[in-house]
């Protein structure tokens, strides 16, 4: 009765039944929401902006309304004829996926990656292919992998700048090294304000079409406002803006008033970004401190995001290891194979999590190991 485009009836995975039978308060070292960790929010200046929005005429246009493209071309410094305001960077993704690729065509990203590309994809009747990201001292591009595997329906490269869950930026010379191939350039930076170290520029350039994308659910921790953003550069970008306009005219899915109430969003969304970044910064450093007392566990080099990457030992599959810490410690984390590593023995944690939860799950997590 169904189209073949997703698994409708998946089965459930067995970490989601050990969590359901779990009796007792599980340790969540998952959680990637940032209004239910406890981030300080201006809940009442918010709510005024949004009271005011919300007398907001109804205006529709498709690419956005031009205060709202305008409001997101002042933060990122572009020309706001560049900007196309979407309710979401799953949207935005959709809507790129349809411009640039007919069923049965193919986009190529890195793996270990978050899977919603994958969901995405699916919906959109294209498939999915990768490269691995490799690790050295840092997680790497290899253009010689994605040369590998790059075919002749492949249609776009899709980066995740920094990458979630490895938190490792797309280097100024993997840019260029990706830009000679002359495919389109999807540019996932939801994560990019958020960094350890320094930061790599956006995927923004003149001599290929690329997409970079944003939105206020990173960006101000606001993802129940369902607003997102796409920056377009590059040779071809105004024939691809008038595509996407039409695209979108289809479906006018971004609220008035979100819209309208950007510019003020916009304006407050620092102290909210400073907020999670401050709380990501304390979480990786208790976690470094810890785990380097532990020399069964070590947290690999992590450049920006919300999340940190765990290297544990390969005694048993990371599946086995994060159904033990529920079961027998009440701690929830993301086993590896949840985002393809290529090998066992990684573990992935929100740096987003409350401190003292953190910091008791990681000491049970620790504990569980060898010693």
């Amino acid at each position: 009765m169904f189209s073949n485009r997703a698994h409708w009836n998946a089965t459930t995975n067995r970490l989601t039944v050990a969590r359901l039978a779990y009796r007792g308060t599980l340790l969540d070292l998952t959680s990637s929401n940032p209004t239910t960790a406890g981030i300080a929010y201006p809940l009442d200046e918010i709510s005024e902006v949004m009271a005011r929005a919300a007398r907001a005429p109804y205006d529709p246009q498709p690419l956005g309304l031009a205060s709202a493209r305008e409001a997101v071309a002042h933060a990122l410094a572009c020309d706001a004829a560049d900007v196309v305001i979407t309710a979401s960077t799953s949207e935005a993704y959709s809507f790129l996926f349809k411009l640039l690729c007919d069923p049965g065509d193919a986009v190529l990203t890195a793996r270990p990656s978050y899977p919603l590309l994958e969901h995405l994809a699916a919906l959109e009747l294209i498939d999915l292919h990768y490269f691995p990201l490799e690790f050295h001292r840092r997680w790497e591009i290899n253009p010689s992998r994605i040369e590998t595997a790059i075919t002749g329906r492949t249609r776009a490269v899709v980066v995740i700048n920094p990458n979630n869950p490895t938190g490792s930026y797309v280097s100024q010379a993997e840019q260029e090294e990706i830009a000679r191939f002359g495919l389109p350039v999807i540019s996932d930076e939801v994560f990019h304000p958020f960094t350890f170290a320094d930061r790599s520029p956006s995927f923004v350039r003149n001599d290929v079409l690329s997409f970079a994308l944003g939105g206020l659910s990173k960006s101000a921790g606001l993802p129940h406002y369902k607003l997102g953003w796409m920056q377009v550069s590059g040779p071809g970008k105004h024939e691809a803006i008038q595509a996407l306009e039409m695209i979108a005219d289809n479906f006018l899915s971004v609220s008035a008033p979100v819209q309208a109430a950007l510019p003020e969003l916009l304006a407050i969304a620092p102290r909210i970004r400073g907020a999670i970044q401050d709380r990501t910064s304390q979480n990786l450093a208790t976690l470094r401190a810890m785990v380097e007392k532990c020399p069964a566990a070590r947290v690999l080099p992590v450049e920006g995001g919300w999340s940190a990457v765990i290297r544990v030992p390969r005694i048993d599959s990371d599946e086995a290891l994060a159904l033990r810490l529920i079961e027998e410690h009440g701690v929830v984390i993301h086993p590896g194979y949840f985002f393809d590593f290529e090998s066992e023995g990684h573990m992935v944690v929100s740096l987003l999590t409350e401190p003292r939860i953190f910091e008791e799950g990681i000491t049970r997590l620790i504990s569980s190991l060898p010693q």
